[in-house]
């Protein structure tokens, strides 16, 4: 379940908040232009992209096999194709992405739970999962909504609400289904070089996922709601979230090398209760299935504006070549300390090394 991919975009961001001399102007812009305000279209800026990406130790928790040398793998190479939506209007931003991510063998589909093993013990060749993951964030600018430059004052760029939502689903023997909703605030600030960073405290609620692992009847009846999950849907309590995303044109190079700008993002969600939705079966020290403040970031893509390089500032971004590193702890909450069978080996303790990803990757991304 990859995340929450809010500076996938960062170009897209830049181009659509900056161009216009950010989000703070969309209002000074029904006063200076020579259009009355009724006259200007609903969306000031649109930008949609496509994406593709190659991650060549991406994890899925839970899915490990055992080298002939007796090490544990717990990575998967994932291709990623992705599709991102920004658009800028009088009183804020909405960005969407959905990304479908193709898992290699190490990471199979249903009916293996592990690899080369279903449910019942048998050997299968089970195809690599494939995921669909989408997300939404949409933004309304104190600046705007109350006619006022009162929220920009020295690198402030403007405060804002913001509202947003994720789901997923996965064709694993786990069948997640994930469905969030996030609400809070964002605060804009400037960076050099046509450059920003925005910092968003928000409210996380993680209302339903899905857990074929905790289904009552998979290992004998059970007790609904104490032992299992009578559907194997799982429900979890709110808890706070942190989003950061940036962006910077690198601007300090020579004109004739002005091609590249480096982005990223972090996301950090704080403990949403038992992992299974079990309280009863939490237990302690290594066998806590309790679930941990999770990290999912990108501390840095390096961004190649080949078009521009090409064909001049008029395509500006309209095809970029990059490379990122991508660091996710604790990866949807669980424990990689703990949570046996999943992020340790049950009987050993030892990491299955599944529940942290750590990855360079790189890919192109095309506007159109």
């Amino acid at each position: 379940m990859s995340f929450r991919f809010k500076a996938v975009a960062a170009a897209a961001l830049s181009l659509a908040t900056l161009a216009t001399s950010g989000l703070a102007q969309a209002a000074d812009l029904t006063v200076k232009a020579p259009k009355k305000a009724a006259d200007l279209p609903f969306f000031l800026v649109i930008d949609n992209r496509v994406s593709f990406s190659w991650m060549p130790k991406g994890t899925d928790p839970g899915m490990w096999s055992v080298r002939p040398d007796g090490s544990i793998n717990g990575t998967t190479a994932k291709q990623v194709y992705s599709f991102t939506h920004f658009d800028l209007w009088q009183y804020g931003t909405n960005f969407f992405t959905i990304s479908m991510f193709k898992s290699g063998k190490n990471d199979p589909a249903n009916p293996c739970t592990a690899p080369g093993v279903t449910i019942t013990g048998g050997a299968a060749d089970c195809a690599g999962a494939t995921e669909i993951y989408g997300l939404f964030r949409s933004t309304f600018g104190w600046n705007e909504i109350f006619n006022t430059k009162a929220f920009t004052m020295g690198p402030l760029h403007n405060i804002s609400f913001e509202v947003g939502m994720d789901a997923n689903t996965e064709n694993n023997f786990l069948a997640p289904a994930k469905r969030d909703v996030v609400a809070g605030l964002q605060f804009a600030f400037d960076l050099p070089y046509k450059g920003y960073i925005n910092v968003a405290p928000l409210m996380y609620y993680e209302f339903l996922n899905h857990n074929a692992f905790t289904q009552c009847g998979l290992f004998g009846a059970g007790v609904a709601g104490v032992t299992c999950n009578s559907d194997g849907n799982v429900s979890y309590k709110p808890t706070w979230a942190v989003e950061i995303n940036y962006y910077m044109d690198l601007g300090f190079l020579p004109p004739n090398m002005q091609f590249w700008s480096i982005s990223g993002r972090a996301g950090w969600y704080g403990p949403k209760g038992d992992s299974n939705g079990l309280p009863a079966l939490s237990g302690i020290g290594r066998f806590s299935t309790t679930s941990k403040t999770e990290l999912n970031s990108e501390p840095i893509r390096l961004t190649f504006d080949a078009s521009k390089a090409v064909w001049g500032d008029k395509y500006s971004h309209f095809v970029d070549l990059w490379v990122a590193y991508r660091y996710w702890q604790n990866k949807f909450g669980l424990d990689h300390n703990a949570m046996p069978g999943v992020c340790t080996v049950a009987a050993t303790g030892q990491s299955t090394k599944s529940c942290t990803e750590s990855t360079v990757y790189g890919g192109v991304t095309v506007k159109f």
